[in-house]
């Protein structure tokens, strides 16, 4: 999922250039969906993995894992089905999730098996560190928040544009929030197991982050809001709540590392690695997102490419490298060489190309739609086209790099399962 996602979104970045671009086989109207819902689809799939690899670790007798494998099956019927759907132009769904919504059925079926498995696996675990809470609450809160995702069929909700379009985009920040305490408790499990310490994981300071992640969860879609007709306070609950849940997580990540002496660094150079980038981004991304949620600038970055470099500087920067951290401990962690230190690089720097150019255009095209004295949409888009020119070749530096490791880690584990 994380290759197709690349890869249909450097279709997608292609066409941004140059407009005739498969416009009449698939384009930008099933590439952009074919794009995103691979990357969302890469990072829930990656969190559940993470959860039941992590789950491994803490269970001592033998454990049956049928029902994942259901799960897993049902996630296979609805990807095809899903993608099937965008190349037919079938759509029916709302934002991110364009679907047609017969294939939410197998996602919700699953996740729900996925919650039964999960409680009957640590129901067995006696002491529940931080990161068990936390992957308890980003599951139940999945279900629930993509159940709210689809009120949309019923006609009450349908009929009322501002309910309609109120629950869409709180939705989307909730999803988000729901997969944030999967794989922020992800990156908590993966400080205690390269550090060979429980000090994270059951630390008062973790579970306070806990507990406002919780908030955060629950509340903090207000900034996602600002140009619809709602409650000022709402706004103000959900920008406090939600910077201040980033302030933690860097004052805890600095705090681990601190910890970790030299030789344990370098043993556990990769997962180390990835989750020190994660901490660079999250910086970068919480600067952004307290800009983001001041009103004044917001009614500029709304709607532009600003919102699109949050998204994927969060998505890639923060959720990818937690996510690729995990994967080399759970199959990898022993490997380092000179090559895959350059990939490392190569994926770092083409990722802030791709941040900063995205956000160039964003800041461009906000002026151009409030200035009293427009030009004409195309003449814009010609005026912003050196941006899309640096990230569509950003965008390669990211497959290739994001591929490699995806290569040498999926064939790392096929190698372990073949012994």
């Amino acid at each position: 999922m994380l290759v197709l996602g690349l890869f249909f979104g450097i279709l997608a970045a292609t066409i941004y250039i140059f407009p005739d671009f498969l416009k009449h086989q698939l384009g930008f109207v099933s590439l952009r969906p074919l794009h995103v819902t691979s990357a969302i689809f890469w990072i829930i799939l990656g969190a559940t993995g993470c959860i039941y690899n992590g789950l491994k670790q803490h269970i001592k007798e033998a454990t049956t894992y049928k029902i994942a494998f259901i799960q897993w099956v049902l996630w296979i019927v609805a990807i095809i089905g899903i993608v099937i759907s965008y190349f037919n132009k079938d759509f029916g769904g709302r934002e991110y999730w364009e679907f047609n919504p017969i294939w939410a059925l197998p996602i919700a079926i699953a996740w729900m098996l996925f919650l039964v498995n999960f409680y009957s696996l640590v129901k067995k675990i006696k002491s529940w560190p931080v990161y068990i809470w936390m992957w308890l609450t980003g599951v139940l809160f999945f279900l629930f928040t993509f159940s709210e995702n689809y009120l949309w069929l019923f006609p009450y909700f349908r009929e009322h544009f501002i309910t309609d379009m109120t629950i869409q985009w709180k939705v989307n920040g909730s999803l988000v929030g729901s997969w944030n305490q999967i794989l922020y408790g992800t990156a908590f499990f993966l400080m205690d197991k390269i550090s060979n310490t429980k000090n994270t994981g059951t630390s008062k300071f973790a579970f306070a982050m806990y507990f406002l992640g919780l908030f955060n969860l629950m509340f903090n879609w207000g900034h996602h809001i600002y140009t619809l007709p709602t409650e000022n306070y709402i706004r103000y609950i959900g920008y406090i709540v939600s910077m201040t849940e980033w302030v933690f997580f860097i004052k805890i990540i600095y705090d681990w590392r601190a910890s970790i002496n030299t030789i344990q660094k370098n043993y556990y150079y990769f997962p180390y690695r990835f989750i020190m980038a994660a901490d660079i981004w999250v910086f970068l991304n919480m600067g952004q997102a307290i800009l983001m949620s001041i009103p004044a600038i917001n009614i500029y970055t709304h709607g532009t490419h600003v919102t699109v470099a949050h998204a994927m500087g969060t998505t890639i920067g923060i959720n990818t490298m937690i996510l690729l951290a995990a994967c080399f401990e759970f199959f990898n962690k022993k490997e380092q060489s000179r090559n895959l230190n350059y990939l490392f690089w190569l994926l770092q720097i083409s990722l802030l190309v791709f941040w900063l150019s995205l956000n160039g255009a964003g800041i461009q095209k906000g002026i151009w739609q409030l200035s009293s004295h427009q030009e004409s949409y195309s003449k814009m888009m010609e005026s912003i086209k050196p941006y899309f020119i640096a990230f569509a070749f950003a965008g390669l530096g990211l497959l290739l790099t994001l591929s490699s490791f995806a290569f040498i880690l999926i064939n790392t584990a096929r190698k372990n399962k073949l012994k």
